[in-house]
């Protein structure tokens, strides 16, 4: 797909189009430094021109080797959830960010938390902050859907358990020991409804507790969801 592009792009250039014109195809997706070489390459210094294009506001730098379009290009650029998936990988979104996602809270969300199986990151962005924290697989794996945000922009997301799972697993100093803690946890903390409690799918649950961190905890967990 990106050789076609590419051989589209090359004609642009060659005739010396505006080079919003070149980012048009790439419209809603991230720009790797790989990419924006091939549609440089006519100039003998292709890192300057990548330099001028960010004064310009046409190019924006999320981290070193990925880039957006900018303001000043006029293309739309991708959704916070697909950036959070491409800045640190794998990973996929989840905690507070896939529980908003899903309605379980309706706070809202300062920004995009993922979880990897690669070292915790922290990355702070022109277009927010970007958290990724640890787990090991094989949990990391389970509970992972592709969501569909537009024709061009699929994602990997915790589904609404595995997100509820993941901020059980990671929150520090979170150890559930009855059923009014979880409810504490849940009602009060989480602000999450009983309706939307009743709605996740406790069988799913059960089955990733043979490889779950704080196993005694989401057994707990379920086992309150499972008597509302």
């Amino acid at each position: 797909m990106f050789y076609r592009i590419f051989s589209d792009i090359s004609v642009i250039i060659l005739h010396k189009m505006d080079f919003k014109a070149a980012l048009i195809p790439f419209s809603e997706v991230p720009l790797t430094k790989q990419v924006l070489l091939e549609l440089l390459k006519e100039y003998k210094r292709p890192f300057d021109k990548i330099n001028e294009l960010g004064k310009q506001g046409i190019l924006v730098m999320i981290k070193n080797g990925l880039y957006v379009p900018g303001p000043a290009s006029l293309v739309r650029g991708p959704e916070p959830f697909l950036l959070a998936n491409h800045i640190w990988g794998p990973s996929y979104v989840s905690l507070e960010s896939a529980m908003s996602y899903w309605g379980m809270i309706q706070e809202h969300i300062y920004e995009v938390s993922s979880v990897t199986t690669k070292l915790s990151k922290i990355y702070n962005t022109s277009f927010g902050r970007y958290s990724y924290i640890h787990l090991p697989s094989p949990y990391y794996s389970l509970g992972i859907q592709q969501i569909k945000l537009t024709e061009r922009q699929h994602i990997l997301m915790a589904s609404p358990e595995k997100a509820l799972c993941d901020k059980v697993v990671l929150t520090s100093g979170i150890l559930l020991r009855s059923k009014k803690q979880v409810s504490d946890f849940l009602l009060e903390n989480l602000r999450i409804s009983e309706d939307r409690l009743k709605s996740l799918n406790i069988e799913e649950m059960k089955n990733w507790l043979a490889v779950s961190p704080k196993k005694s905890s989401l057994e707990m967990l379920i086992n309150t969801i499972s008597q509302l």
